[in-house]
């Protein structure tokens, strides 16, 4: 799991009750770091970014977590999860 940055307490995080830029990218970081959940194994069908997880709320065949290991496979985005 990749580390989780700690925002800058010196950027504010609203200016006139909107989010600001920074804290809106650092929130989109974060999201990113989420644990996906989904029925099935996600080889395929779910693209995502090299070292994030997911959990197969099926846990089918024993394979309920997989992590993204490879960013593409012919340039499939969907595919590179592996079952851990």
């Amino acid at each position: 799991m990749p580390d989780i940055p700690t925002p800058d307490a010196r950027i504010a995080i609203t200016e006139s009750g909107v989010m600001t830029d920074a804290f809106q990218r650092w929130v989109s970081d974060m999201t990113r770091l989420d644990l996906i959940v989904g029925t099935g194994s996600p080889e395929g069908v779910i693209e995502a970014n090299v070292g994030r997880e997911y959990l197969d709320d099926t846990g089918a065949a024993g394979a309920v977590k997989f992590i993204k290991q490879l960013p593409d496979i012919a340039g499939d985005r969907t595919m590179g999860w592996v079952a851990i």
